[in-house]
């Protein structure tokens, strides 16, 4: 793409004997637990680069929403602490890294990190371990900050180091530890985010036609890059409560857990699909279901949508249903295909699958394709559903598997991945020292 040629990487540092700080997406810790250690293991190349040359890592990450939007207080909880994480470096990669002290407001976050952090640097460049974690970020005030904590939180993070990589594709919005580094370091792309990058690229430049298939639970998340696809996209299949509220306006349904916010988007969307006829696939079948908590024999039944009058009055859609890939122009629009973006879950896991299922089976039945799949719940029902197929793919030349969906949603909607912050400041902030 036009600007990757300005895009500073990792691999023009010098790292030698220098404190590197490192901002990664390791968010995949709930609850104390770490649900999948996929983007864990997609920063290692990074961080062991880093080592490589000589260099001392500090990483950074943020870790669920531990901030009250309504209060705005910060909860520090082991719920969302990185110590699984520091962990898992140790036992998968034999990676010793230790967890800083900080200093806590009363009744709220961090305000900054402690002043032994100056001895653990101390120790860190003498090689007594491999490296530094910070405290998720998203524990200190200064991290989703606009004022005063953002820019001394910032300044703080910039003066633990002398060089500042970003590989944290993941994490797009601009935030204290993802751009404000690059005011005050040589700031590099991680080898990750070079590769994602490159990837993305498909998505704006693919081979076609461009199959684009999104789901999610509410629309209004979703709106922008849901109309840039239409223009940009050759099809494009919908999910979950997009999919409801699509087919509510559309067919004049009364479908039940489907907000008002939601139809009025969907209004809007469904006029504007008008101008592009036949491009969003309809999936034939449903599931309704009487209950969200489980899949109860009797309470749950497949309907066809043709079949359904205006003003008919349903429970919960909770899936597509597997006879809906017997369709035969669906599954010519599957098997005609040259890329396929894929950020969607089809029903409500983890009781209603069949629907993604068939939906990724089918997708893998074209081997000619680029498949590009994108977002935390997507790659974790890939590898809970479908385990075989998934490591089976993990290492095609045709698969790749984000890190962040959000992130690609978020390019699209901008028609570019130069245009996010993280990565346009990189591109056009970097000082060189």
């Amino acid at each position: 793409m036009s600007n990757q040629g300005s895009l500073p990487i990792i691999q023009d540092a010098d790292l030698n004997k220098k404190i590197v700080l490192v901002r990664v997406d390791h968010n995949v810790v709930k609850k104390g637990k770490i649900k999948d250690t996929y983007r864990i293991d997609a920063t290692i190349p990074t961080i062991i680069h880093i080592l490589k040359k000589g260099g001392k890592p500090i990483l950074m990450t943020h870790i669920g929403r531990p901030k009250d939007k309504k209060t705005g207080k910060i909860t520090i909880s082991p719920d969302e602490d990185v110590k699984p994480i520091v962990e898992y470096l140790e036992y998968k990669y034999g990676l010793h890294f230790i967890i800083p002290e900080c200093v806590k407001l009363e009744d709220n976050g961090y305000v900054g990190l402690d002043t032994s952090i100056n001895f653990n640097l101390k120790d860190l460049k003498a090689g007594k371990f491999d490296g530094i974690y910070l405290p998720n970020t998203r524990f200190f005030i200064g991290e989703e900050d606009n004022g005063k904590y953002k820019k001394d939180f910032g300044k703080q993070l910039a003066g633990l180091a002398e060089v500042f990589v970003n590989d944290a594709f993941g994490s797009w919005q601009p935030h204290a530890s993802t751009v404000t580094p690059v005011e005050y370091l040589p700031s590099y792309a991680g080898l990750l985010m070079q590769k994602e990058i490159k990837h993305l690229s498909a998505i704006f430049t693919p081979k076609k036609p461009l199959t684009a298939i999104i789901a999610g639970a509410k629309f209004d998340t979703k709106i922008k890059p849901l109309e840039a696809l239409l223009h940009s996209a050759d099809n494009l299949i919908l999910g979950g409560v997009i999919f409801n509220a699509y087919l509510a306006t559309k067919y004049n349904l009364q479908i039940k857990g489907i907000s008002d916010e939601d139809i009025q988007i969907a209004e809007r969307f469904v006029k504007l699909a008008e101008r592009y006829p036949d491009k969003v696939i309809e999936p034939e079948f449903i599931v309704e279901s009487d209950t969200l908590e489980d899949k109860i024999e009797g309470q749950y039944r497949v309907h066809k949508i043709s079949d359904l009058q205006p003003g008919t009055k349903l429970n919960y859609i909770l899936d597509i249903a597997k006879e809906s890939y017997s369709n035969e122009q669906l599954k010519k629009t599957i098997m005609r295909t040259g890329t396929f973006f894929v950020n969607a879950v089809m029903g409500l896991t983890p009781y209603f699958t069949e629907g993604t299922i068939g939906l990724y089976s089918l997708i893998d039945r074209n081997k000619h394709a680029l498949k590009l799949y994108g977002g935390g719940d997507t790659l974790q029902e890939y590898k809970l559903l479908l385990p075989e197929m998934y490591w089976s793919s993990i290492d095609e030349h045709n698969y790749y598997f984000f890190t962040g969906g959000g992130t690609i949603l978020t390019a699209i909607e901008h028609g570019s991945p130069w245009k996010l912050d993280t990565i346009e400041t990189l591109v056009d902030k970097v000082k060189t020292f």
